[in-house]
C-alpha cells in the first residue's frame, strides 16, 4: 500500500490515468477499468487513483457528467485476490482499518463528485465492483450482467464500503439482506425489477446507451443537476418536513441561475432551452 497514486492533473480532458482508461468526449468523461485478462480487478493503487478521480472531477466545470464501465465484456471482479486479498492476511489492525477506510474512501467520492455517474455494467460485476456500481447515480445492465455482493464468501461481513447503507436504499431491505447474506449473483432480470438497473440492454449497447443517457444529462442545467444528486444524498437523513425544507433553499438558489432565465425565454418564444452551466 506504500506506493504513491498517479497525481490527478486538470482539465481531465489531458489527464492519462495509470490504473484506467479515461475518455472525455462531448463533456462526458468515460471510465474504463482496464485489465480484462483477469476480469477488472482493483489493486491498491486502482483504488487510490479512482478515488483521486472523482474528487478532482468537482474542479473541471468541462466534465458533466461520468461513465463507468469495464473493459473486456466484465465490470470488474473486485478486489484482486493476489494483489489485495493475499497481502491483506499479513497486515495487523492499524494497516487494515487503513485499507477499509481507503477503500470507502473510493465511494466517498463518488458520492460527493458533483456531476451524475452512470454505471455501463456488462459480464462480472462482483465485490468492490458491485459497490462501484452501486455508489453510481444510474445503471444500465448488459443482457447476462450478473452482480454480487461477495463479501461472505471470504469470511467478511456484507458492511462494506457503505453496502449495508446505499444498497437497501436502491432494491429494499430484505433483498439487500439476501445478497449480502448469501453473496449470490443477481441476474441483469432481477436487477431491473428490483430498481438495481434502469434497464437492460444488448452488451453491445450497454456503454454507447450510458453514454447517450450521461449525454443528455450532460446537456441539462449543470447547478441544477448537482443540487439534484446533493438533495438525493442529503435527504436520507432528513425527515419529509426537513426535507421539504432544504428542497424549497436549494430550488430557491436554482432559480437564482442563468440557466433558469434561459429556459423561461426559451419557453416563452417556443424553443428549446440551451443550458450553458450557470
Amino acid at each position: 500500500m506504500s506506493k504513491p497514486a498517479n497525481p490527478v492533473t486538470l482539465p481531465l480532458a489531458d489527464y492519462s490515468p495509470k490504473h484506467f482508461v479515461l475518455a472525455v468526449v462531448d463533456r462526458v468523461a468515460t471510465v474504463t477499468l482496464n485489465r480484462p485478462e483477469r476480469k477488472n480487478p482493483l489493486t491498491f493503487e486502482s483504488y487510490r487513483e479512482l478515488t483521486d478521480f472523482f474528487r478532482a472531477c468537482a474542479m473541471d466545470d468541462e466534465v458533466k457528467t461520468v461513465v463507468v464501465t469495464g473493459a473486456g465484456g466484465n465490470f470488474s471482479s473486485g478486489g484482486d485476490v493476489f494483489e489485495i486479498i493475499g497481502p491483506l492476511i499479513q497486515m495487523d489492525t492499524k494497516g487494515l482499518t487503513a485499507f477499509t477506510r481507503m477503500t470507502g474512501d473510493l465511494v466517498k467520492a463518488m458520492r460527493a463528485c458533483p456531476q451524475p455517474i452512470v454505471a455501463a455494467v456488462d459480464g462480472i460485476c462482483a465485490g468492490a465492483g458491485a459497490i462501484i456500481a452501486m455508489a453510481s447515480d444510474l445503471r444500465l445492465a448488459a443482457t447476462g450482467a450478473k452482480v454480487a455482493f461477495l463479501f461472505n464468501k471470504v469470511g467478511l461481513a456484507g458492511c462494506d464500503m457503505g453496502a449495508c447503507a446505499i444498497l437497501p436504499r436502491v432494491i429494499g431491505q430484505s433483498r439487500a439482506s439476501e445478497l449480502l447474506y448469501t453473496g449470490r449473483f443477481m441476474t441483469a432480470e432481477e436487477g431491473e425489477k428490483w430498481g438495481f438497473f434502469s434497464r437492460i440492454v444488448t452488451p453491445e449497447q450497454v456503454l454507447p446507451q450510458a453514454q447517450l443517457l450521461a449525454k443528455q444529462i450532460s446537456e441539462g442545467p449543470t447547478f441544477a443537476n448537482t443540487m439534484t444528486k446533493r438533495m438525493l444524498a442529503m435527504e436520507w437523513a432528513m425527515s419529509v418536513e426537513e426535507a421539504i425544507e432544504a428542497e424549497a433553499v436549494a430550488q430557491a438558489l436554482c432559480m437564482t441561475t442563468e440557466d433558469f432565465a434561459r429556459a423561461f425565454e426559451a419557453f416563452s418564444n417556443k424553443r428549446t432551452p440551451v443550458f450553458q452551466g450557470n
